[in-house]
């Protein structure tokens, strides 16, 4: 990489960490204290909670990132990081569930990932663009893993209301980053981008995309309504559970570093991403048998290593290959229309998989959800890699 690009991944990706630190700072204990409030002990209604962040995300990603097209990646950007910590706070201070729901709906319009996104794939090549994007995604899992550590610990001193606090706090030190760290943009883009809508949404390849990230985000986010539970069944108690995520989560990362790279580079993109699809499908039949029967910790231990080596590839190459898919002028709005499938699959996974555990338990989830990935396999399978240029 080159210096600017150096610089430009790495204060990118501190964005996303930040931020998803927040986020996944309560998402292991969600379920749990969430029950906590009036009106907790409904799965369904703490689903709501856990997933309607995704459903303001979704709704808003297309607009902020047609707005970074036009008016500058940097503007919107700070825009959405105020509107995340105002929502952060609001949640810090819900005294029911439903202001919980309130303030995730809140923190979720400050929907910027297109805007960060759209910025690293204008600052960095083709050929290096997916090792930028997994330093993203790189980020954003030992995020997830120091989450499982803290999460516990802070949740035992400071509660949910605390955790949503030190998320406010981290969203504006976001803002610092992206003021005094993140690389000017090119202006060409706010010359001359134009937010082409209709041409992202005819693109058969970046369609195949948003219904992968779609899928990929649901699954993800519902299997955390029923695993809480299958690993206190198993034995392990909550507070612990950071000793079974952890070691999977640091793992997969060197699995994704000898994997996903040098075999781009051999041309076998297209193989190792149908790989990665078909691997989270075979984690989430195995899901099921264990979900009917007795948990043990080795096989829950094994599973969620497979997902994550699966996860953290395609967390890498999907969002890679959409910016080089997509028109140059109209990058931004690709990566919202991008960003929204991602963010409406979260809400899928919190509100539908708190429901279809509450109705059919967890057997039913890991079904749906392996289903889901099947229809995935199906309609990747068609996918060409796109051409790097130098």
């Amino acid at each position: 990489m080159l210096p600017l690009e150096r610089r430009a991944s790495a204060s990118l990706a501190s964005i996303f960490a930040l931020r998803m630190l927040g986020l996944f700072l309560v998402l292991p204990v969600f379920a749990l204290e969430a029950r906590q409030y009036p009106g907790g002990d409904d799965a369904a209604w703490v689903g709501l909670a856990m997933g309607i962040y995704g459903l303001t995300q979704g709704i808003l990603q297309i607009p902020f990132g047609m707005a970074s097209d036009r008016f500058g990646r940097k503007r919107v950007m700070v825009v959405g990081l105020v509107i995340f910590a105002l929502g952060s706070a609001l949640a810090a201070w819900a005294p029911t569930l439903l202001w919980l729901v309130v303030g995730r709906s809140v923190q979720g319009a400050g929907a910027i990932s297109a805007a960060v996104t759209a910025l690293l794939a204008d600052q960095t090549r083709d050929v290096v663009r997916t090792k930028a994007m997994a330093l993203v995604g790189a980020s954003i899992g030992v995020m997830f893993a120091l989450s499982l550590v803290l999460s516990p610990l802070l949740a035992a001193v400071v509660g949910l209301h605390g955790l949503f606090a030190i998320t406010a706090v981290l969203a504006l030190a976001g803002i610092g980053v992206v003021v005094w760290w993140v690389p000017p943009e090119p202006t060409e883009h706010v010359a001359v981008g134009r937010g082409g809508l209709r041409e992202v949404l005819t693109h058969p390849g970046l369609l195949r995309l948003d219904f992968g990230v779609f899928v990929l985000h649901a699954v993800q986010l519902s299997m955390w309504m029923a695993l809480p539970a299958m690993m206190v069944q198993a034995g392990l108690d909550k507070d612990h559970h950071w000793t079974l995520y952890l070691p999977a989560v640091l793992a997969s990362f060197f699995v994704m570093g000898a994997t996903l790279f040098p075999l781009e580079k051999r041309g076998y993109l297209r193989a190792v991403f149908l790989w990665a699809v078909g691997l989270i499908g075979a984690v989430q039949m195995g899901l099921l048998f264990v979900a009917t029967h007795t948990p043990t910790l080795p096989v829950l231990a094994v599973l969620l290593f497979a997902f994550f080596c699966a996860f953290n590839i395609l967390e890498a190459s999907q969002p890679s290959m959409a910016s080089r898919l997509a028109p140059v002028a109209s990058r931004g709005t690709a990566l919202g229309v991008y960003n929204t499938l991602q963010s409406l699959g979260f809400f899928v996974g919190g509100a539908v998989g708190g429901w279809v555990v509450k109705t059919a338990g967890a057997p039913g989830l890991f079904l749906l959800s392996s289903l889901a990935i099947l229809a995935w396999l199906g309609v990747a399978w068609g996918m060409q890699a796109p051409k790097v240029a130098s």
